[in-house]
């Protein structure tokens, strides 16, 4: 009975979604004012929008809000775009970014007004963005025409959010003494504590562990799990074991124990911070000898060498020869509009310079670990700041580390798990009630 209810929980949630097209699949009586426009904004170019925009806004303050600080540099960038169409353009604008995962109370909060404050949004989390802010028609799904065309579709025809960016959070370990991983598993061996952002924190890093049950993951949790040396595997098989039990009773694939197995002993084991910054600045000193962390890979931008800080004092292990399994997982910022929005015309023009143009990109695209999900703009984007030498000083190849090697490598060679919004909302009823109870109890 409890696996039945819990797939039916399943079932009946991804067919909700399911049913569920870019701003609902509505006919155009039952489409709100901004989803009308989107609807004609999605027919546009980015110049046509812009000029829309320049109508709008002008002398007017634009407001938005996002998981990233980042857009209020590419707000004053957006607003030259529109300036040099029209010199006489002037914009004002605010960016806010909620701490604590507060984004979604106060975009619900905002969205009971008639009117709302915040023109559009760059959030993060597909899981809550789809049964907090979608359903419930908080946000709107904006699809620019030329982003749509360069990924080989039609703005209709595309289904799913709109990403900026797809970031990737790494695997990586100070390497001043002798300890090396050379394997995933070395990460959840006895005596491990890696620095990772609470899951209570940072919701991003409950979907991670979410996507490790779906099959493709496990599949290469239990590969990985096969390359290990004997001992190792010794050390492992009783949880694999009997998480076999846990696994069938969760709906799971075949190899689902490994990932359970995998997601207790992370759980039990991992020392919770409360942001990716310390935690970079603790592996990147030489006194943090033999720790590790998952942290966002585009902290090391920020490091200051020094006598006891550099960043050669840490190593991406999956960048490392030999190494087997995932090197950690990705996850979108996704852009939306809300939908009681105060300038819908300007919030579409400012998402599609985002995601089509180099500039617009900038704010995030100047870092290594940020990929645009538009292919164009990904390769022109790299043509521009070279990621894959970005640890080259001088044309001397200084800081390894930094050398980005790529959103194909990462996929493939990296084995990145990426984020899904439809399967973490599958299985957040089910396997996330699992993790909540190993979190109750942890240590």
């Amino acid at each position: 009975m409890k696996k039945f209810i819990c797939l039916l929980m399943s079932a009946l949630l991804v067919f909700s979604m399911a049913a569920c097209s870019n701003n609902g699949g509505k006919p155009e009586d039952d489409k709100s004012a901004v989803q009308k426009i989107i609807a004609e904004a999605q027919t546009m170019s980015l110049e046509e929008l812009a000029k829309k925009a320049i109508e709008e806004s002008n002398g007017k303050t634009f407001y938005g809000v996002g998981n990233s600080s980042r857009g209020k540099s590419a707000l004053p960038l957006f607003s030259e775009y529109l300036q040099s169409i029209d010199s006489s353009y002037k914009l004002d604008f605010e960016w806010q970014q909620p701490k604590n995962n507060k984004i979604f109370d106060q975009l619900t909060a905002d969205g009971l007004k008639e009117t709302g404050t915040f023109a559009m949004t760059l959030i993060q989390d597909g899981n809550q963005i789809e049964s907090k802010m979608v359903q419930t028609g908080v946000l709107d799904t904006f699809i620019p025409k030329e982003w749509a065309e360069a990924n080989g579709t039609t703005a209709d025809a595309y289904k799913g959010y709109l990403p900026l960016q797809t970031l990737n959070k790494v695997f990586m370990y100070n390497s001043t003494g002798n300890k090396v991983y050379t394997n995933c598993w070395d990460f959840v061996a006895e005596g491990e504590h890696g620095l990772f952002m609470d899951i209570d924190s940072e919701i991003v890093g409950k979907n991670f562990l979410y996507m490790l049950t779906q099959d493709k993951y496990a599949a290469q949790l239990k590969e990985a799990y096969e390359k290990l040396p004997s001992q190792k595997q010794g050390y492992f098989k009783p949880v694999i074991d009997a998480m076999d039990a846990e696994a069938k009773d969760l709906g799971l694939g075949e190899n689902g124990k490994y990932a359970l197995a995998w997601i207790k002993l992370w759980v039990e084991s991992y020392s919770a911070q409360t942001d990716d910054g310390p935690i970079c600045n603790i592996l990147v000193d030489k006194s943090a000898t033999d720790q590790f962390g998952l942290i966002v890979y585009s902290k090391l931008r920020s490091v200051k060498e020094s006598e006891s800080v550099s960043v050669n004092n840490i190593k991406v292990a999956a960048y490392q020869d030999g190494y087997e399994g995932m090197g950690g997982y990705g996850y979108c910022h996704y852009l939306f509009v809300t939908d009681n929005s105060p300038l819908p015309w300007t919030a579409c023009a400012f998402i599609a310079y985002m995601v089509e143009t180099v500039d617009g990109f900038s704010a995030w695209g100047k870092d290594m670990g940020g990929y645009s999900a538009n292919p164009k703009l990904l390769a022109e984007n790299e043509a521009k700041y070279n990621h894959s030498k970005g640890g080259y000083v001088d044309g001397v190849d200084t800081f390894p580390a930094k050398n980005d090697r790529g959103y194909e490598w990462w996929l493939n060679e990296g084995k990145l798990v990426v984020e899904d919004p439809e399967y973490c909302a599958k299985v957040a009823f089910t396997v996330g009630s699992w993790i909540e109870l190993l979190s109750k109890f942890k240590g």
